[in-house]
């Protein structure tokens, strides 16, 4: 009799604990709200997403060692997207997720000189060294993008562009996923394609 009452218990307690892990790795959904979180940042201040409430904010996973994530930033590709979307009074910041000892792990100052040798103009740069704003945001890539609306809600979240490759004579001919993003907020308009497949290097999580 106990055995019976405990099997049913015990498969209830199992489902239960499923349920929990996939709801903590649970990726972000598009037009839901955007995970809150709180980052140290490169220069030394603190980022709290939720104060930023009232303006559109873009997030870039990125890694300065990463041969696509180089790519897009010697062409110039990523710094003109910048400079478009802060003139465009949008919030850019940079996440780094390299673990201590991993490929793109780097001090604040180091992440500031980077940016200023790079002619980068991101808003500012969250270090995310133990990579629990890149799980809460299920990233799997760098460079990878979200857009977060100013009320808060998840309106993109993808690669910046077309072509899967690391050479930079892909660039013009693939379709750039951040600049028409960009155009569709500024027209006042929903992102036309508000999902797309990221491409790149791993973000390199401690484990």
């Amino acid at each position: 009799m106990f055995l019976h009452r405990f099997y049913p218990l015990a498969l209830l307690s199992l489902i239960l604990s499923f349920l929990a892990i996939t709801t903590v790795n649970a990726e972000p959904v598009i037009d839901k709200p955007a995970p809150l979180f709180t980052g140290a940042a490169a220069d030394g201040s603190t980022i709290n997403l939720a104060d930023l409430r009232g303006k559109t904010v873009i997030l870039e996973w990125t890694n300065h060692e990463c041969p696509f994530v180089v790519k897009h930033y010697e062409s110039g590709n990523i710094p003109n997207l910048q400079k478009q979307a802060v003139a465009q009074g949008i919030v850019w910041l940079q996440v780094i997720t390299s673990a201590p000892g991993k490929e793109g792990n780097v001090t604040g100052e180091v992440a500031q000189k980077l940016n200023a040798h790079r002619g980068a103009t991101p808003t500012n740069t969250v270090l995310d060294g133990n990579g629990s704003i890149g799980k809460l945001y299920g990233a799997t890539n760098t460079p990878q993008f979200f857009i977060i609306d100013p009320k808060g809600v998840l309106v993109y979240k993808g690669g910046i562009d077309s072509i899967p490759s690391a050479d930079q004579s892909d660039i013009g001919k693939a379709e750039n996923y951040i600049s028409a993003a960009l155009a569709d907020l500024a027209a006042g308009r929903k992102i036309a394609k508000a999902v797309t497949k990221p491409y790149g290097c791993s973000v390199k999580y401690a484990s």
